[in-house]
């Protein structure tokens, strides 16, 4: 599965980004193991290098540790996990405020729509 990169940010940070959010989201676990660098190049369409660069940003942020000879690893560190999750919500939901702002919505009139949405979307309740 080949993806579709924007050039306005450089592709290994977008490839961090999805590994991220799919840390965030439980479809990478603690301790689960990353495809190797060749798997995940052929796997996302970009050079090896990409992913190398990719992998060790990753491993900057202490969100994987990679083992010699054993491969990349996503952390087990709970705070690490936990300080990555608010992250990501927070990102969500500056997004969501400014595209808000943007529709000329006052705080209260976003909160009174997210409580409609609530409302009228019972399955997903608020």
């Amino acid at each position: 599965m080949v993806e579709e990169y924007s050039a306005s940010k450089p592709i290994y940070l977008q490839i961090a980004d999805r590994i991220i959010r799919e840390i965030v989201r439980r479809e990478r676990h603690p301790g689960d193991k990353l495809p190797s660098v060749r798997e995940m190049a052929l796997q996302a369409g970009v050079n090896p290098n990409t992913i190398q660069r990719t992998y060790s940003e990753l491993e900057r942020m202490t969100i994987v540790e990679t083992k010699r000879g054993q491969g990349t690893f996503v952390t087990e560190e709970d705070d690490v996990l936990s300080v990555l999750n608010q992250r990501v919500q927070r990102e969500v939901i500056e997004i969501f405020i400014k595209n808000m702002k943007e529709l000329g919505l006052s705080k209260e009139e976003m909160i009174e729509s997210i409580k409609r949405y609530g409302e009228e979307n019972d399955r997903d309740p608020i």
